[in-house]
């Protein structure tokens, strides 16, 4: 009975303290709950500064109390300028901006205001805040479509600047490679292989920055031809690396596929898809491809024996610069990232489209469509 009384006496003891320790635990999540949620200062200065919006906050004497960096590359302030905490007036002679921060003071409702910035459109919402604080949301007026001419623009200008040094320096290569001694050989090679590969760049950003600014469908340059001889005289181009492989090409001659088109640059899109299988396919193997009728359309499949292509692969790979997973390349020559690019570009010019998709049987595919007769 004293064993009974004692363990009964323990076990109340026990389930005291656990509903004790309940309680407090529940009392405590109560209390976290009824708590009321707030940010700390630092983390919403982090969110400001990394705001795709300027953000300019104003203190009661109309002072600079805060401006993120995307405020600064708005208004044109240097970095190496301080112009927090110097006066409104004092740091930029905007009269609209300082009309519509007076107004919106005044009358403690939300204003908004239009300016050129040194020939930037922009515009400004001055919210009012709580103890006569301001803040001046900024952006730019230009359209998203602006935006990218100005900054295709700006890449052709670039590639303009820089082909005539890298010409230069790939005259100095060639006269080093003769002077140097034999241990610096392979150095100089070295530096001849990167400039080489930055005047491909090059040259592939003009010729994408001059397929964009010409008009669709021109007909000036269009001529007969066949995509049959279009792949044979593409091949031909590539055969040296295709044989040092072991890489065939088995072309479908039953139809030949006649168009008008600028044979030009439609050897370079066929170049350029021929090219990007080779690099995918494994030695042994071969590049199929085949001519085929799709009502208006004639359809160029082209397909490599490869890992295929992966989800991202299939949304990203006609971007610019968009490089796949090199672990699935079965060559080591790299390109510049822009000949599906181009070859895009030069499908829509000619009133036509590329698509990418897996073959069933294994394998990546691209499917140029041209139309059968111009459309005009």
């Amino acid at each position: 009975m004293l064993i009974s009384g004692v363990l009964g006496f323990a076990a109340g003891i026990g389930i005291t303290l656990l509903l004790q320790r309940r309680w407090r635990f529940l009392k405590s999540l109560r209390e976290e709950e009824e708590r009321p949620f707030a940010l700390n200062a630092p983390q919403l200065l982090a969110w400001i500064d990394a705001a795709t919006q300027g953000w300019m906050i104003l203190a009661p004497d109309h002072s600079i109390a805060y401006l993120n960096g995307r405020a600064e590359r708005l208004l044109h302030i240097s970095r190496n300028r301080l112009v927090r905490g110097m006066n409104l007036r004092d740091a930029l002679d905007i009269p609209a901006l300082e009309e519509v921060i007076f107004s919106s003071r005044y009358q403690q409702r939300p204003q908004r205001c239009e300016w050129e910035q040194q020939g930037d459109p922009l515009e400004a919402i001055v919210l009012p805040g709580s103890d006569e604080c301001l803040l001046v949301l900024i952006q730019s007026r230009q359209s998203l479509e602006a935006q990218q001419q100005q900054q295709e623009r700006w890449v052709s200008d670039v590639a303009h600047e820089l082909k005539t040094p890298l010409t230069a320096l790939m005259l100095v290569s060639d006269r080093l490679e003769l002077a140097v001694s034999s241990e610096d050989t392979a150095l100089v090679q070295r530096l001849q292989k990167e400039l080489r590969r930055l005047q491909l760049l090059v040259e592939d950003l003009l010729e994408l920055s001059r397929l964009e600014n010409s008009l669709p469908q021109e007909y000036s340059d269009y001529v007969p031809l066949t995509l049959e001889d279009l792949v044979d005289s593409a091949w031909g181009t590539i055969r040296p690396i295709a044989e040092g492989r072991r890489v065939t090409l088995q072309l479908d001659r039953s139809e030949s596929g006649p168009l008008l088109g600028d044979q030009r640059r439609l050897h370079r899109a066929v170049l350029n898809l021929l090219d990007n299988a080779l690099r995918y396919s494994p030695e042994d193997s071969s590049v199929d491809v085949t001519v085929r009728q799709s009502g208006g359309w004639w359809l160029l499949s082209i397909r490599d024996h490869g890992p295929g292509l992966s989800e991202t692969d299939l949304s990203r790979m006609f971007q610019r610069f968009y490089r796949g997973d090199p672990s699935r390349a079965r060559s080591s020559r790299s390109g510049s990232g822009l000949g599906l690019a181009i070859v895009q570009q030069i499908s829509v010019n000619h009133g036509g489209r590329i698509e990418a998709r897996n073959h069933p049987a294994g394998g990546a595919c691209m499917d140029l469509l041209l139309p059968r007769e111009p459309v005009g």
